[in-house]
């Protein structure tokens, strides 16, 4: 499947696709707010604003699916990352990772790069490296911090 062409909403819930992110080395992410992984925002907008001159971008994808810690609406989500993490990287529409109302996108992410738990996503901040012609090349786990990403984005720019 072609990672440009699978169908994404858009931070306004407007239907779109990563067509715009062509030829960019993307980092997907899966957010949320009150998580204690939250304070990862800063180190990915470090990376963003590291890389993104040479064509990258991170993709900010909220997540309330685990334990509830992505409340509220997009605006408030979007408030809360700019105050609190200076974020300017793009921000989509709350998705589900798991399960029958999986986003096509995060299916495809975990179908590329299944992980330890038969593809399903642990956590919010689940983060998939993908290189300059759509493929899934990487995963991390919640637990890696971005700037341990940062090796694997230069070797793909």
């Amino acid at each position: 499947m072609n990672i440009y062409a699978i169908p994404i909403d858009d931070a306004q819930g407007l239907a779109t696709t990563l067509a715009p992110w062509r030829g960019q080395v993307l980092l997907i992410v899966n957010t949320a707010t009150g998580c204690g992984f939250t304070p990862q925002y800063a180190g990915l907008q470090k990376l963003y604003d590291d890389y993104r001159d040479r064509g990258f971008a991170v993709l900010d994808f909220p997540c309330n699916q685990f334990g509830g810690q992505a409340p509220g609406t997009a605006e408030e989500i979007d408030t809360f990352c700019t105050l609190n993490y200076a974020t300017t990287f793009p921000r989509f529409a709350k998705v589900k990772v798991n399960g029958k109302e999986a986003s096509p996108l995060f299916e495809h992410l975990k179908k590329e790069q299944p992980g330890t738990l038969g593809g399903r996503i642990k956590w919010n901040f689940t983060k998939f490296l993908v290189d300059r012609a759509g493929n899934v090349v990487g995963r991390y786990a919640p637990q890696d911090k971005p700037e341990n990403i940062a090796k694997d984005i230069e070797a793909l720019l």
